[in-house]
């Protein structure tokens, strides 16, 4: 059952900015991923679906109703961080948590006094005074204390420090296994591969790439690092034609998508030792897409 459904989404700033023709559909219970730099579109889309733009072309739902007709209706009952926060100023950390609470109407803090212990934070000073890091934390406590079903994260972990990273998506990973759908756009790979089981990646505001995270890598082409008996042997075989990325003394970087078979014919030539497949990470994918590799 899908929960988000974005179809045919356009919303045209000129210059090849907005999102042109955006369709996708997240399921329930999943975490899905939506990559992209700055002036990709994500965010764009995000205020598409909190409701905060009419589409030009188009519609996106959530939980099938109307992200623009029925918007108020929709964030009772949504998990929202955004990517810029912003709050009153006069405010501390504790008061604005608790206009939070009481616009949710929530009867209980114990949700809140755990998330508050988990980021360590201290809420009691003013919201001006806090640090960027510090604010994020109350961001995040502001959109998981009343437990929502959905959530929508866009740069959830920005200012926060490895730690607190690791326990954000430690966070998430429950919130997964307790069947919370979320959408989270983020630059830090490492937490969408630890918890997303889809990724969709936008460029120019047009989907590019979307599939299971596994899929995707096994999808690129891989690096194989080579490794030779000396630096002589490295040198001829970097030379023989195989799309090389590095050399390193005795060891010879080459990246293959269909040409196995000619790589393991050159290795037959030479003296080589080990051969190892590094992991391919989101980042190398992502960097395919915007590196050149498709217009």
């Amino acid at each position: 059952m899908s929960v988000f459904e974005i179809q045919g989404l356009t919303r045209d700033y000129g210059k090849r900015r907005g999102v042109f023709d955006l369709s996708f559909a997240i399921n329930q219970g999943e975490v899905f991923g939506f990559l992209g730099p700055n002036g990709a579109g994500k965010t764009t889309t995000i205020r598409h679906l909190m409701g905060f733009l009419k589409p030009e072309k188009g519609y996106c739902s959530i939980g099938g109703k109307d992200c623009w007709k029925d918007r108020d209706d929709i964030q009772k009952n949504l998990g929202y961080i955004p990517g810029e926060m912003v709050f009153f100023d006069d405010m501390t950390g504790t008061d604005f948590l608790a206009f939070m609470s009481k616009y949710r109407k929530i009867q209980s803090n114990n949700r809140t006094k755990e998330l508050l212990d988990r980021f360590e934070l201290d809420a009691r000073s003013k919201l001006k005074k806090m640090s960027k890091g510090m604010k994020q934390k109350v961001g995040i406590v502001a959109a998981f204390m009343h437990d929502p079903e959905i959530l929508i994260l866009d740069e959830p972990t920005s200012g926060l420090d490895p730690l607190m990273q690791n326990r954000f998506i430690d966070l998430v990973l429950e919130e997964k296994a307790r069947g919370k759908t979320i959408l989270m756009s983020s630059h830090m790979f490492e937490e969408v591969e630890r918890t997303c089981n889809r990724v969709a990646i936008i460029k120019n505001g047009k989907l590019v790439a979307m599939d299971d995270v596994e899929k995707l890598k096994a999808e690129q082409a891989k690096k194989y690092v080579i490794t030779l008996e000396n630096e002589d042997a490295a040198a001829a075989f970097a030379s023989e034609g195989l799309r090389v990325s590095g050399v390193s003394h005795n060891q010879v970087t080459v990246i293959v998508k269909n040409n196995i078979k000619e790589l393991i014919s050159v290795m037959n030539r030479y003296p080589v030792i080990n051969i190892v497949t590094p992991n391919q990470s989101l980042e190398e994918i992502f960097m395919h897409y915007y590196g050149g590799g498709r217009s």
